[in-house]
């Protein structure tokens, strides 16, 4: 087998799940100030990281790997990057492997990834992108490439009101597991999904939702206007998105989150909360 077979079937740690959701919970639970959030989310990335870093088979496939890049890191969430301007995200799919690749006017490939940000969500099972620096991106292209790939249910643009600012979500089949490798020279990330196709059982979780609205600015004006929460933006059932705050295993938890945010001076009342299951849309 060759160095390269061997980095393309490098198996992301199970364990790795668990290690975010435990970090993650420390977080939460520590979430008396957003300074306080934001060190935790950094110790949490680190422990992925490292995690993936001193995995031996993982190790030794990096060190001898003869794709065309070098390797900057290997992340689940976090961010990455240089800063730049005027970037234009777009995207490859060949067999097993996903690529987001990155162009100027005067670059056809540049040599450095823009500053990204990975964030992972359990219901549905999803990973947010945003490329900041970055000024097109052809949705419908990035769509028919993840879509190539059979562990992708969805993908769909998200709506930052920063026009250097893009992202889009991917949304994954219950189970799947995932790493984002970041290569310079040229600049670009390759993500890598996996399946032991084990079935998973659906749960119900619990968030502070809004009503569905259309994709658009009201999408962005709702994220704005909650600076310090973690909103994220689910598309329903009838193909419309609505915002969404946690996700929380009792009605109980959800219901404490939301007397929270009442209780702040500028809040509108857009949020209710509201169950769905872990593999499915809300309503």
């Amino acid at each position: 087998m060759t160095s390269k077979e061997r980095y393309e079937n490098i198996e992301i740690p199970a364990q790795l799940p668990d290690v975010i959701r435990r970090a993650q919970q420390k977080a939460a639970a520590r979430k008396s100030s957003s300074r306080i959030i934001r060190y935790a989310s950094s110790l949490a990335a680190c422990a992925a990281l490292l995690l993936i870093i001193n995995i031996p088979t993982v190790a030794n496939a990096m060190v001898k790997i003869p794709v065309v890049g070098t390797i900057v890191q290997v992340l689940q969430f976090g961010d990455g990057g240089k800063i730049t301007d005027g970037v234009t995200v777009g995207s490859e799919a060949t067999e097993n492997t996903l690529k987001i690749n990155f162009s100027t006017d005067e670059q056809d490939q540049t040599n450095d990834a823009p500053h990204y940000n990975v964030v992972h969500k359990e219901a549905p099972n999803r990973i947010l992108f945003t490329f900041s620096g970055a000024r097109y991106m052809d949705i419908e292209k990035v769509k028919a490439d993840f879509m190539t790939q059979p562990l992708v249910k969805d993908v769909y643009g998200s709506m930052i009101l920063d026009d250097s600012s893009v992202g889009f979500v991917v949304v994954l089949k219950e189970g799947v597991q995932y790493a984002v490798t970041e290569f310079k020279n040229p600049g670009y990330l390759e993500v890598k999904l996996t399946s032991d196709g084990k079935p998973v059982t659906p749960r119900k979780v619990y968030s502070l939702r809004t009503e569905s609205m259309p994709f658009g600015e009201s999408m962005g004006i709702i994220k704005e206007s909650y600076p310090d929460e973690d909103i994220s933006f689910l598309k329903t059932s009838t193909g419309e998105f609505t915002a969404v705050i946690g996700e929380y295993l009792t009605a109980e938890e959800a219901e404490q989150k939301l007397k929270e945010l009442a209780g702040q001076p500028d809040y509108h009342e857009e949020f209710y909360v509201d169950s769905w299951m872990s593999n499915e849309n809300p309503k």
